[in-house]
């Protein structure tokens, strides 16, 4: 196998705009983060309940792997041949402070699922039903070099034949989603290079 993987597609998402591929597909100028993400929703897809009741870090992985796998042929290979690499800084601390409101009255369940980081790749799994390795880091930045070297090393050394590999924060109001596609061909090599200039 090739010890190299390949960038095949993008979807960035900040200040209220999401970008496929490098070009502007919508956008929601002043919008809070709530109302930006059920814009989004309802442009990119609008027919998933279960969207609403994710917290604001599952949507925005999932709206990111929504506007990235459109059409995608990689939702044609076997479920265990995509995996998932994700990382932010704030792991899921902008729930686990909702979460922690909620104590002090009635515990509420439906945050409690969200208290754990991993969990917006479940939820991106279970819409597209990826069974393949999946991992997911907490780290104080974007980290290039890990989120490069990692993903490249399961597709050379696994049955991987693809991967989304993201960086997924959210705090508040601030918020940013970096999400590439990783197959084992293509134009453009996974580096550290190639993802500082993503950024």
């Amino acid at each position: 196998m090739s010890n190299k993987a390949y960038i095949t597609g993008t979807c960035i998402i900040r200040n209220n705009g999401i970008y496929h591929n490098g070009e502007l597909v919508w956008e929601a100028p002043g919008a809070e983060l709530q109302e930006f993400l059920r814009g989004a929703y309802d442009q990119f897809s609008g027919q998933y309940p279960k969207f609403h009741k994710m917290d604001p870090l599952s949507k925005l992985g999932w709206l990111a792997a929504e506007v990235l796998l459109k059409d995608s042929p990689i939702l044609q290979l076997p479920k265990e041949a995509v995996g998932m690499i994700l990382s932010n800084r704030s792991a899921s601390l902008d729930t686990d402070i909702r979460y922690y409101a909620t104590v002090k009255d009635f515990a509420s369940p439906a945050l409690f699922v969200y208290t754990l980081p991993n969990i917006v790749m479940g939820e991106i799994c279970i819409r597209h039903g990826f069974k393949g390795e999946n991992t997911f880091f907490v780290s104080e930045q974007f980290d290039t070099a890990l989120l490069s070297a990692y993903p490249t090393e399961l597709l050379s050394a696994t049955p991987l034949q693809a991967c989304l590999v993201a960086w997924v924060e959210v705090m508040e109001q601030d918020y940013e989603v970096i999400m590439v596609l990783v197959e084992r061909n293509g134009q453009e090599v996974l580096d550290k290079e190639s993802l500082d200039a993503i950024r």
